[in-house]
C-alpha cells in the first residue's frame, strides 16, 4: 500500500470493516489518521483518537471510565462474556477496580517478580532445547516458544498443574477475540463457551486447592482465594479475575516475544548492536513494545459531559485510543518510524499509563528480555523462514504463526 493516504481515505475509516492490508502493516492508516483526523467520528458514534498526547490525557483523566457495561450489553448480552468483561479488573473503575489491584499488585511487586527470574531462565533454556530437539528444518516458534512461556509463567502463579494447562491457550484466545470490533456471531460463541469452561475448570481447581491446603503469599490464587474467604470477594469476582490474569499475561507476552524476534531479524543491525552490548536488552524490549505494541487498541467511556481539545463529549460516549498511533506519533518521539533499540527516553503507551497502567509490566517485561537474549544467545544464526501470517485482529498486533529456522 502506498505510504501517501489521503483524508479522503481515512475519512470513514471503521474499525469494524477494516481496509485491505491493515492487520499486514496498519501503520500508514495510523499516519493518515494523525494527520487528517486525529479526533476521528466512527460511523458507530465512538471517537478514535491517534496523537500520543490525547491518549495519555484520556488515560489519565478520572473523568474517562474503563466500565463497558454500556458497550458490551448490547454484544453480549447476558452471558458469560458479558458477567467476565464486567467482572475482571481492566473494565472496571474504583473502587472495585482499586480494591482489587491492590490484592494483585502484593502478589506481583517488583521484588517478587525477580525472584522468579531463576526459574524463568531454566524455563526458557527447556523450552529451546526442546525446540532445537525436534526441529527438522522450520519451527513455529510463536506455537513452540513465544506462546509457552507466558503460559507458563501464568500457570504456576495460579497453581495450574501442567498437565493440565492444554486448553488455557485456547481458553485465551476465545475470550480476548470476543473483544474485536467486527465481532461474528462465531466468535461471540467460542468466546462465551471459553468464559463457560474456564469458570467450571477453576472452581474444580479452587475445590482441590482447599482439600490440598497448598499455597503461600506468593501464589496468586491463595490470595485470592484467602480475600474470597475474607468477604472482599465473590466468588464471580474471584473467577474472572483469575481468567484476566491469564488473558492479560498471555497475549501480550507472546506478541512482544513474536514481534521482537521478527522485528530484530528484519533489522540485522540493530541485532548486531544487541549481540554487542547484551545490557542494551532492556531498551530493546522497550523499543519493540513502541514500534509493534501488542496491545493497538484501548477504550474508555466518557463519565461526565465535558469539552475535550475544544469538543463536546456527551456521557457515554465511546473513546478509542489508538495505542500503536500514539506510540509513533511524531510530536512525541523525534524519527518514530526507525526501529531503535537505543532510544532514550522512550515513554510508550503500550502498558498504558494512569491508573489502569499493566499490573503485570515488571513481569512482562523480564519475560520478554530473558526470552529474546536467550533466543539469540542459542540460534546465533536463526533466520525468518518466509512470510509471517499476522492474526487478523485489529485489537491485538501479533503473529498467527512466526515459522523460523533455528541455525
Amino acid at each position: 500500500m502506498s505510504d501517501e493516504l489521503t483524508a479522503d481515505d481515512v475519512r470513514d475509516f471503521d474499525l469494524r470493516r477494516l481496509p485491505a492490508g491493515f492487520y499486514d502493516d496498519p501503520f500508514p492508516w495510523y499516519r493518515a489518521l494523525r494527520r487528517f483526523d486525529p479526533m476521528h467520528r466512527c460511523p458507530d458514534g465512538s471517537l478514535l483518537l491517534t496523537r500520543y498526547a490525547d491518549c495519555a490525557a484520556v488515560y489519565r483523566d478520572p473523568r474517562f471510565l474503563s466500565d463497558k457495561r454500556r458497550l458490551f450489553k448490547p454484544l453480549f448480552g447476558d452471558g458469560a462474556l458479558y458477567q467476565h468483561h464486567t467482572t475482571s479488573l481492566v473494565f472496571n473503575d474504583p473502587p472495585y477496580h482499586t480494591r482489587v489491584r491492590q490484592l494483585l499488585a502484593d502478589a506481583l511487586k517488583p521484588r517478587t517478580v525477580r525472584a522468579m527470574q531463576p526459574v524463568l531462565e531454566e524455563l526458557v533454556a527447556r523450552l529451546l532445547e526442546h525446540a532445537a530437539a525436534s526441529a527438522t528444518g522450520t519451527v513455529d516458534l510463536l506455537e513452540q516458544y513465544a506462546a509457552q512461556i507466558p503460559l507458563e509463567v501464568i500457570g504456576n502463579l495460579l497453581t495450574v498443574p501442567r498437565d493440565e494447562r492444554g486448553p488455557l491457550r485456547g481458553w485465551s484466545l476465545s475470550i480476548l477475540g470476543a473483544l474485536e470490533a467486527d465481532l461474528s456471531a462465531q466468535a461471540r460463541e467460542a468466546g462465551n463457551r471459553a468464559v463457560e469452561e474456564f469458570c467450571t475448570y477453576l472452581r474444580d481447581l479452587i475445590r482441590r486447592r482447599r482439600q490440598s491446603g497448598q499455597g503461600d503469599d506468593t501464589d496468586i490464587l491463595s490470595v485470592l482465594i484467602a480475600s474470597h474467604d475474607r468477604g472482599e470477594l465473590s466468588e464471580p469476582e474471584l473467577l474472572h479475575n483469575c481468567i484476566f490474569l491469564l488473558n492479560a499475561g498471555h497475549e501480550t507476552t507472546t506478541n512482544l516475544i513474536g514481534n521482537g524476534v521478527d522485528e530484530l531479524l528484519r533489522h540485522p543491525a540493530q541485532l548486531d548492536s544487541l549481540r554487542r552490548n547484551p545490557d542494551s536488552i532492556k531498551s530493546a524490549v522497550e523499543e519493540i513494545l513502541r514500534f509493534q505494541s501488542p496491545n493497538q487498541i484501548g477504550n474508555r467511556e466518557v463519565g461526565e459531559s465535558l469539552e475535550f481539545n475544544g469538543v463536546k463529549l456527551e456521557r457515554g460516549m465511546q473513546i478509542v485510543l489508538c495505542i500503536g498511533a500514539a506510540n509513533r506519533d511524531p510530536e512525541r518521539y523525534e524519527n518514530p518510524e526507525a526501529f531503535d533499540i537505543t532510544r532514550h527516553p522512550n515513554p510508550h503507551l503500550a502498558f498504558v499509563t494512569g491508573p489502569h497502567s499493566c499490573i503485570g509490566m515488571t513481569l512482562a517485561r523480564l519475560e520478554g528480555q530473558i526470552a529474546l537474549k536467550a533466543l539469540f544467545d542459542r540460534f546465533p544464526a536463526i533466520k525468518l523462514v518466509g512470510t509471517a501470517p499476522r492474526q487478523h485482529r485489529g485489537r491485538f498486533r501479533g503473529f498467527s504463526r512466526l515459522p523460523v529456522r533455528l541455525q
